[in-house]
């Protein structure tokens, strides 16, 4: 057997090995997230520019008769109009798309 010295030399060599690669881990993991961060936040900019678009060609068409923020409280029956309908189409997608890209 080794010496008591070390096996605790040893042991605290170990130690940092690990810790130093769970902390390479991390950096690497931050290091990913920091990368797509501005990808993901032209995405979200040009989604919202879109949503803000939306809402002001249904604001010049007079359709405020429905509430603007969220269609899914809205009745189950579909809209009259095909653009209306097109336009809560389209918001549900980008609901679910946010919902598909928000981390687990």
């Amino acid at each position: 057997m080794s010496e008591p010295q070390t096996l605790v030399q040893a042991a605290l060599n170990r130690l940092s090995a690990r810790l130093g690669s769970g902390l390479a881990d991390a950096a690497a993991g931050f290091a990913v997230l920091a990368q797509d961060a501005p990808e993901r936040l032209r995405q979200e900019w040009d989604l919202f520019k879109e949503e803000v678009e939306l809402e002001a060609q249904r604001l010049e068409h007079g359709e405020q008769d429905q509430p603007a923020a969220d269609s899914s409280t809205a009745s189950s029956s579909p809209p009259a109009d095909p653009q209306q309908q097109i336009d809560q189409l389209r918001a549900q997608v980008t609901r679910l798309a946010r919902r598909l890209e928000e981390p687990a």
